[in-house]
């Protein structure tokens, strides 16, 4: 099962490739590395494109990712969903009725047990695990916890994009745009 239909969720991570936000068919993007004097004009154009934005609040410049901030993210322009590492945020945007992904990175095998500890508590309605490119991860970790899994991180060729699919992931993000090109084709 995809994300919301889209096989890959294409993520912005560049401010200045915003402007390319129309020339794709895909519903959804994330922003990435953005600043928040730069949020108005991003969400303008994600409007008129009929494109729903999840943010990656972590690394927006300007802000301090806590509960206050994401608050008035959700608020104030009403994002599709917030990305963060941190359960805090987490939990504020799901009180905000916002998507929620908890972003997991796996170093080791005590990171499996110490991530699945957080999600319990934040429960997130997605994860996004990092790194994306080790079906056996995915696997493994898709099979301790109940929640959809999204692989990210150094996924850059059609056939990662598919081994993180049938290792259990939901969807893949990508800022590699013939990616973004291959799978808006299909």
């Amino acid at each position: 099962m995809n994300f919301l239909g889209q096989a890959i969720l294409p993520v912005i991570s560049e401010i200045k490739d915003v402007d390319i936000l129309p020339n794709f068919n895909y519903g959804y993007f994330a922003i990435l590395n953005t600043h928040i004097s730069r949020l108005k004009p991003v969400f303008k154009i994600a409007e008129q494109h009929q494109k729903k934005l999840l943010l990656d609040i972590d690394l927006i410049k300007g802000l301090k990712a806590d509960e206050y901030a994401t608050e008035y993210i959700c608020q104030e322009f009403k994002p599709a969903g917030i990305i963060s590492t941190k359960p805090s945020v987490i939990i504020k945007a799901k009180q905000k009725g916002v998507l929620t992904f908890q972003r997991i990175f796996l170093l080791d095998s005590k990171s499996i047990s110490q991530s699945s500890k957080i999600i319990e508590r934040t429960d997130p309605d997605y994860i996004e695990l990092l790194p994306g490119v080790v079906p056996k991860i995915i696997s493994q970790f898709s099979q301790q916890i109940d929640k959809k899994i999204i692989a990210s991180g150094f996924i850059e060729t059609v056939e990662e994009v598919e081994q993180a699919i049938k290792a259990g992931a939901t969807t893949v993000t990508t800022s590699c745009k013939e990616l973004w090109d291959y799978y808006e084709s299909k």
